[in-house]
């Protein structure tokens, strides 16, 4: 026994009853009663009609006796350690002051200031080599960067 949903009111419609109607687009509507027929043709909204399952739904009404209003789960958060940080770490530096992290902070820029001089010096004194080497004419710029080296031809 196939039991068919009405396309108005959302009741159902045994077999034996109810209409049909197949609108131009061949869309199938199965109507229960004249009633619920009859306020489809009219356009009406089932949301705003009192009686029908659309409208119960939207007001929420006769389902506090089938369900119980369902308990939300409390998130619990979980702190975990990171790629590069672990757990001990990331309190460590949760609970430093922020005067003292400022100053680690300088502490550390000061540092790398300092390593960039000295790497701007090593630079430096490598090009001023580089620069004699090419007025005593031993390599040209393109070899001293690194260039491919031009292989001689040689015939069988």
């Amino acid at each position: 026994m196939k039991v068919e949903i009405d396309s108005f009111s959302g009741s159902k419609i045994y077999p034996g009853r109810g209409t049909l109607f197949v609108r131009g687009d061949s869309k199938v509507f199965r109507f229960q009663s004249s009633k619920s027929a009859s306020l489809f043709h009219q356009r009406k909204n089932p949301r705003r009609i009192a009686w029908t399952v659309l409208y119960r739904r939207q007001h929420k009404k006769g389902i506090s006796e089938e369900t119980s209003k369902r308990r939300s789960r409390k998130t619990v958060k979980h702190q975990r350690a990171i790629v590069g940080a672990s757990l001990d770490l990331i309190k460590e530096r949760r609970n430093l002051k922020p005067s003292d992290r400022k100053a680690a902070r300088d502490q550390k820029l000061a540092k790398d200031k300092e390593s960039k001089k000295v790497a701007k010096a090593a630079r430096k004194a490598e090009k001023a080599k580089s620069a004699a080497n090419v007025a005593q004419g031993k390599l040209s710029r393109q070899q001293q960067k690194g260039a491919f080296q031009k292989v001689q031809a040689t015939s069988r």
